[in-house]
Formats: structure tokens, sequence, C-alpha cells
């Protein structure tokens, strides 16, 4: 991953609103949830939620699917443990080089 696309999805988490609403896609796993599910467990109005959404999908956060009449959203586990580990990498190798050179 390189640092403007982890930059945008990080972006994408970066409201409250955004960030109940992965957390909620999160908990409630691989099925996803409809996005009227969404808005009753947020409280989110419809027409903001939209919005939320688009920019989470844009983000590669979510993925949304039409079945029959409801739109299905799930958050995009892949994408999001990429994003974890990208910003994890690198956990504590300063601290490592440091011990090694006073050791």
């Amino acid at each position: 991953m390189d640092e403007t696309t982890a930059a945008q999805g990080f972006s994408a988490m970066g409201s409250e609103a955004r960030l109940a609403v992965l957390r909620c896609l999160v908990r409630a796993g691989r099925p996803g949830l409809r996005v009227g599910d969404i808005q009753t467990r947020t409280g989110i109005a419809a027409s903001t939620l939209a919005h939320h959404l688009r920019q989470m999908a844009d983000a590669g956060l979510i993925a949304q699917e039409k079945s029959g009449r409801s739109v299905i959203t799930r958050a995009r586990f892949d994408h999001l443990e990429t994003l974890a580990q990208f910003i994890l990498v690198e956990c504590c190798v300063d601290s490592t080089k440091q011990e090694t050179s006073h050791g």
C-alpha cells in the first residue's frame, strides 16, 4: 500500500460519524448491514449517512451491494487489515536500533 492510499483510508475514518459507522459495520461482521440498519444503529440522518458511506466507499473502507430493494454495506476487512499493517509495519524499529547501538 502506498502512502496516498493509506492517507485516503485514514482520512475517511477521520470523523466521529464515519468512525461510528465503520465500527458498526465491523461489529456486524462479514454479512454487513442494510443502510437502514446502519442508520438505526448510529442515529445518523439518511442524507448525511449517504455522504459518509460514499466517502468510505471511495476510500475502499466499505463495499456496497444491491440486494433486491436493499443496499447491503460491508466493512472491507482486507483493506482495513492492510491499513493497520501499513501503520504498524515499522513498529518499534527505531527503539530496536537504539538498544542495539547502546548494547
